[in-house]
């Protein structure tokens, strides 16, 4: 195992930053990860959780905020409803340093908190 990761979001406090500065939704996220929430009646939640599971990765990777940018990790969904990870840029480039071979990834949320679990192995 290369690391663990764990964040956890508080959702009021994210909509509040998203809602005073909504360019952070394009800046943070992907086109297909706010395409993948669009549906929901609350997104926040969901997007929250994303946000969480970068946090997560940089932290299992030994890692603090800014060591790679938003879009180089973002969440994707199997048709089984399963998250995974995807890498691109910097972060994909870190990953292959760390000798980092599979990622596994938990996420989930409540109507106050969304938590993202990471595993690097």
């Amino acid at each position: 195992m290369i690391g663990i990761g764990v964040d956890v979001v508080d959702i009021e406090r994210f909509r509040s930053a998203l809602q005073r500065t909504p360019s952070m939704r394009t800046r943070l996220f992907t086109p297909s990860e706010l395409a993948y929430v669009e549906p929901q009646a609350d997104p926040v939640p969901s997007l929250a959780a994303r946000f969480a599971a970068r946090e997560a990765v940089m932290k299992s990777l030994g890692l603090g905020l800014g060591a790679f940018g938003f879009h180089d990790v973002w969440v994707e969904r199997a048709p089984s409803g399963a998250p995974s990870l995807v890498f691109a840029g910097q972060a994909s480039e870190l990953a292959e340093r760390a000798g980092v071979s599979a990622w596994h990834l938990s996420l989930t949320h409540s109507d106050i908190v969304a938590v993202a679990y990471v595993i690097a192995e």
